[in-house]
C-alpha cells in the first residue's frame, strides 16, 4: 500500500518532502489547504492508496481533501483529546 502524511505549516511541497521504502510512505509539508489540495489531487492521480493529515487540519480541510481524491481512496485525520487544547495551543503558537 502506498501512503502519504500531510503536514500543515510554514513548508514548501516542492522542497519540503521526504519518502521511506521506494516511495511506498511519503511525507510532505504544505503551507495551507489550498496547497494541500493540490498536492492530494496529484497523489491521487499517481496512485496513492491512503492519505493521512497532521492535527493542523481540521474537520472542513479533511473534507476538502477527500473532494480533491474524488471520494476514492481514505483520508484520515488527527486529533487529540480535549483536555490537551491548551498544550497544543502553546506548542502550535509559537
Amino acid at each position: 500500500m502506498k501512503f502519504a502524511f500531510l503536514i500543515m505549516g510554514n513548508f514548501n511541497s516542492k522542497i519540503d518532502h521526504a519518502s521511506i521504502h521506494n516511495g511506498m510512505a511519503q511525507m510532505i509539508g504544505v503551507a495551507n489547504i489550498q496547497e494541500a489540495s493540490m498536492v492530494a489531487k496529484k497523489l491521487y492521480e499517481d496512485g496513492i492508496d491512503c492519505i493521512e493529515l497532521c492535527g493542523a487540519f481540521t474537520v472542513h480541510d479533511t473534507r476538502k481533501i477527500i473532494e480533491a481524491t474524488k471520494h476514492k481512496i481514505p483520508v484520515g485525520y488527527s486529533i487529540h483529546l480535549p483536555e490537551q487544547d491548551e498544550l497544543f495551543t502553546a506548542t502550535f503558537s509559537k
